[in-house]
């Protein structure tokens, strides 16, 4: 069975099958790099829960950044946050975002109940 959570015309919040949660991409507010990711994470982790989930069962990690400049700063964040000995399989690259203001977005898959 497939379960979709917040479901609009264009894309769903979270999917469920087969106990993985599949996250749209989640961006976050501020003007920094670092504000950014805290607050993608922030989101991330909100979505998580509504999905039956948590950071330590986080799968894979994708992670798109506007200026790969901006890498270490993303990752010092990161670092902090992700649970020790629970780092998904991860991806970063170059893209540009959706809006100009826009420096990171992360897409998460995780085990689910």
């Amino acid at each position: 069975m497939i379960e979709r959570i917040e479901t609009g015309q264009r894309m769903s919040k979270i999917v469920k099958h087969n106990g993985v949660a599949y996250l749209c991409g989640q961006v976050g507010a501020g003007d920094s790099v670092t504000e950014q990711t805290r607050d993608c994470i922030a989101r991330i982790e909100a979505a998580l829960e509504q999905a039956g989930s948590s950071p330590d069962r986080m799968l894979q990690a994708i992670i798109w950044l506007a200026d790969m400049a901006d890498f270490d700063e993303m990752n010092a964040v990161w670092d902090a946050w992700v649970p020790e000995g629970a780092a998904p399989a991860r991806a970063c690259g170059e893209a540009k975002l959706a809006s100009p203001e826009l420096k990171v977005e992360i897409i998460v898959t995780a085990a689910c109940d």
